[in-house]
């Protein structure tokens, strides 16, 4: 289902995690789910994996992961302080110790010159520690090809977690 460096990674992932005794949460928008699929694809990810969110709308961002309405009037779904509050969000109505969020405009509608398709924002948070964001721009290549190498930086910004 998924291409075979990404389920290394989420192997390696699940591993590490296992290890350390970290629960992992998401908190899914244009990936519509892909990082908890993936990671369940492991055997032996339940030890970790401890929920996901799919918040693709912004009333589910509100409903779910309490990402505060003014936020989402002023910023925008697709940006650094909502990807942070959803990051924060998935760790209090979690029991996880490690979350990551993704937020952006796979395409191919939707781009603006302010925000162009291929624009994602990620966090990454984790108990007692500061919340980490990037932004990436994957430019127009196609919905599949964004939301895929949303994935991966999923992958490696949870994977950073564990480690810092």
């Amino acid at each position: 289902m998924f291409p075979q460096d990404l389920v290394m990674a989420a192997r390696l992932l699940i591993g590490d995690a296992e290890a350390r005794g970290i629960k992992i949460t998401t908190a899914e928008s244009c990936t519509g789910g892909l990082v908890a699929a993936l990671l369940t694809e492991i055997a032996g990810s339940s030890a970790v994996f401890e929920r996901g969110f799919v918040v693709y709308s912004n009333r589910a961002k509100e409903e779910m992961l309490h990402v505060p309405g003014d936020l989402l009037a002023d910023f925008g779904a697709v940006s650094e302080p909502v990807a942070r509050a959803l990051a924060e969000g998935a760790l209090h109505e979690s029991r996880a110790n490690l979350s990551v969020a993704i937020t952006g405009i796979a395409g191919p509608g939707g781009g603006t010159g302010m925000k162009p398709v291929g624009l994602v924002h990620f966090a990454s948070a984790r108990e007692n520690r500061s919340i980490r964001h990037e932004e990436h721009l994957f430019g127009d290549i196609g919905r599949e090809k964004v939301r895929l190498e949303a994935v991966r930086v999923a992958l490696r910004m949870l994977q950073d977690g564990l480690e810092a």
